[in-house]
This record gives C-alpha cells, structure tokens and sequence, in this order.
C-alpha cells in the first residue's frame, strides 16, 4: 500500500489522530479535517483517493458532505457513525457512501476496509472478459476506460456501483444472490449486509434505467436476487 492519500473527517481530534497512526503503518499519507466544510477545501486542493467521514459534525455533517462530494467526484466514501440503527446506515448508502463502519470499531478492521475500498477504485477490471466492452441493448460497459453509458449518454458510478454492474453485465441472465454479490465485489464474508446490497443496486437503477420501478435492465429475482436482463 503506497501513494495513497486518505482524508480523514471526524470533529473528535482523537479519532482522527488514532486513524491517522493506523493508516500510516500501511505508508498511506493522511490528511485530516474537522467537519464536512474543511473536508471539501481539502479535496478541491489535495488528490485524496478515499474519505472517511463520520456522520455527525457540526458545521457540515457527513451525509451533507458526501451529496455534495457526489457531486463531481467517485473516489470511495467509508461512512462512521456512533449510531448503529440501520437507517443511518441507509442514509449514509443512499447518497452516495461505498461501505459503513459503527463505531466503537477496531482499527484494524477499518484498515482492512480502507485497503478493500482503495483496491476496488485503483483496479476495477478484476471480472475480466476478451472484450473491453460489454453491452446489453442500449446499456454499454466499457472495461478499459471504467465508463458506462446508456443510449450514448455517460452515466456516473462511484467504484462499488461500477463492480456490481460489471460482474452482472458480464455474467447477463444469470441470477446472483445478494450473498454472492457482495463476497465477489467487497471480497469479505457476508454478513448482515442484505440492505447495503438493496442499497446500492436502487442507486445503479436511478443511473441506468428509465424508470427505476419498471426497470429493463437490472432486474430482481423475487426469493434469490438479481440479474442483469439478455
């Protein structure tokens, strides 16, 4: 793990530092903000490849800061938070998060995290195929550039979206079961984390189909998953 530049947005100078001890173990560079405000002036002026960012800061919570950091950029978002309840989790997924951690948490599992997040936005192609494009229909995946457009027109995912759509897209008409999807894109055991799959394949559907609630391209498979229609 080198050259990686990780921005750390907690409001406790604590969290931050013991973070920042952790990372730097792994010769990842830190930079360190105090709420989601300091946060994006960093990121206008610093390559930062992932964030991680609690929820609850004054100035510019988290979920404030993630929307408006969607807004222009990919770069992987790992969510803290002291609450455990599933709908901060939700939220957190919902606008644009790429994976979540409750705190009290163990370093070590936060690094182990970081370095998942950091290997899936830097090498993306890991379903490999003979050709750099996929297509289905109208829906065309791009291996080589990391893009995808529908009709012709870009579509913006962040590296999480990306990995699901391609692993579906590649293997079109075959159903996978949401433990099977999120031990082949996040490479860890299952465990629990049915709704962070539901979460990120509704976000994919508001990107790629026309009308989500009717959606011709990622479909589910009511009991088992979901596919990605031929």
């Amino acid at each position: 793990m080198t050259n990686y530049n990780v921005l750390v947005v907690d409001d406790e100078r604590e969290i931050r530092d013991a973070i920042e001890i952790y990372l730097k173990n792994e010769m990842i560079t830190v930079y360190k903000a105090g709420d989601g405000l300091e946060a994006l002036d960093i990121l206008s002026e610093k390559d930062i490849h992932l964030i991680i960012l609690d929820i609850m800061m004054p100035r510019m919570d988290g979920i404030t800061a993630t929307f408006k950091i969607r807004q222009e950029r990919n770069i992987p978002i790992i969510m803290l938070s002291a609450k455990s309840e599933d709908t901060d989790k939700i939220l957190g997924l919902n606008v644009g998060a790429d994976d979540y951690v409750t705190k009290p948490f163990h370093p070590l599992e936060l690094v182990a995290r970081v370095k998942s997040q950091l290997r899936r936005y830097t090498n993306l192609g890991n379903y490999r195929a003979t050709d750099d494009e996929v297509q289905v229909r109208g829906l065309t995946l791009n291996k080589s550039t990391k893009t995808v457009t529908v009709d012709g027109n870009d579509v913006r995912l962040t590296a999480t979206e990306y990995k699901i759509l391609e692993l579906l897209m590649e293997n079109k008409g075959r159903v996978f079961s949401i433990e099977e999807i999120y031990e082949r894109v996040w490479r860890e055991p299952y465990l629990n984390a049915e709704n962070t799959v539901a979460v990120h394949v509704r976000r994919i559907r508001e990107k790629i189909e026309i009308n989500p609630k009717d959606p011709k391209y990622l479909k589910v498979v009511w009991g088992i998953g979901y596919k990605i229609e031929k």
